[in-house]
């Protein structure tokens, strides 16, 4: 494909294209090469992943392959598929991804599954939300999704992170329960913030170790937002921040949830239940088997 020659007895269709650009990618080093391959091709032309299976012999036009040897180009310098094609699922929703955002992970399904354990554990009439480092918005906006009785805020540093999260929340119908704020973590401007604290508090922060960044795969290292994967020297830096204040902003009987990064769960369970008070009530392992998730809720 590179050279924009046919195949010697016959036309580029869409399985060997499928087929050229595996072999391409695996030459490359991209991880799921094939899968990368269907992405890309169903958003050059424009359907379904699965469709190109009905079509697998049939031949891209002229502008779907131009369009998909770009994505290719890009792919192969491994900027992140997800930024290629401009999305990305989470919890079984589509959701828009710039290089403005963490791109949402499946690690962190945990952290909305165990929030809507909480709530059906706890049947309130109605929740109030925080999302604190909302970025795409993914966290929020399927919170409200999946359970029409929450109402949230979703804030950010990031303005650019804040319009794609809102662009979300518009996708999937959701405006009018989600309220996106530029904040630094909990200082929230009171007009957004309920006098008798939120009902769950849920946070995704950086939490990778300078120190670590060489370790990092390079897709994520030097294509995703540095803001939103380092915190510190130990990674630990906003953790420690939300413990200082967090208290303030939980109502009695509420829940915080964090996701960590592997191995700082003792760390983070001492700085939340010595610095703030709270009651540790769940520590969640990911499908990997690695600590992901942590619960704390408020003393009454």
């Amino acid at each position: 494909m590179a050279g924009e020659t046919t195949q010697a007895n016959g036309e580029w269709t869409i399985g060997r294209l499928l087929d050229w650009t595996r072999q391409h990618f695996q030459s490359k080093g991209i991880d799921d090469a094939r899968l990368c391959a269907e992405l890309l091709l169903a958003k050059a032309m424009g359907c379904q992943k699965i469709m190109l299976y009905t079509r697998i012999n049939d031949p891209p036009t002229d502008e779907q392959r131009t369009a998909f040897r770009e994505m290719v180009k890009a792919a192969a310098e491994h900027r992140p598929i997800a930024y290629v094609v401009g999305r990305k699922e989470f919890y079984s929703l589509d959701f828009t991804v710039t290089p403005d955002v963490l791109i949402p992970r499946l690690e962190t399904e945990l952290l909305v599954e165990k929030t809507l354990a909480w709530c059906k554990t706890n049947p309130w009439e109605s929740y109030t939300l925080l999302d604190i480092g909302t970025g795409s918005g993914c966290i929020a906006v399927t919170l409200c999704k999946k359970l029409p009785t929450i109402s949230a805020v979703a804030t950010d540093l990031s303005k650019a992170a804040l319009a794609v999260a809102e662009e979300n929340a518009k996708a999937h119908a959701v405006t009018n329960r989600v309220r996106f704020a530029e904040s630094d973590l909990l200082d929230l401007i009171e007009t957004v913030a309920p006098a008798s604290g939120f009902d769950i508090i849920v946070s995704n922060p950086p939490y990778v170790a300078q120190a670590d960044a060489a370790t990092l795969p390079r897709n994520v290292r030097d294509f995703e937002p540095h803001a939103a994967l380092f915190a510190g020297a130990d990674g630990l830096s906003i953790y420690r921040r939300l413990a200082g204040s967090v208290a303030t902003r939980m109502k009695p009987g509420g829940t915080l949830l964090l996701e960590i990064g592997r191995g700082q769960g003792d760390a983070v369970v001492e700085m939340f239940v010595e610095k703030a008070g709270l009651t540790l009530a769940g520590r969640y392992k990911d499908l990997a088997g690695i600590e992901r998730t942590l619960q704390f809720t408020m003393p009454t």
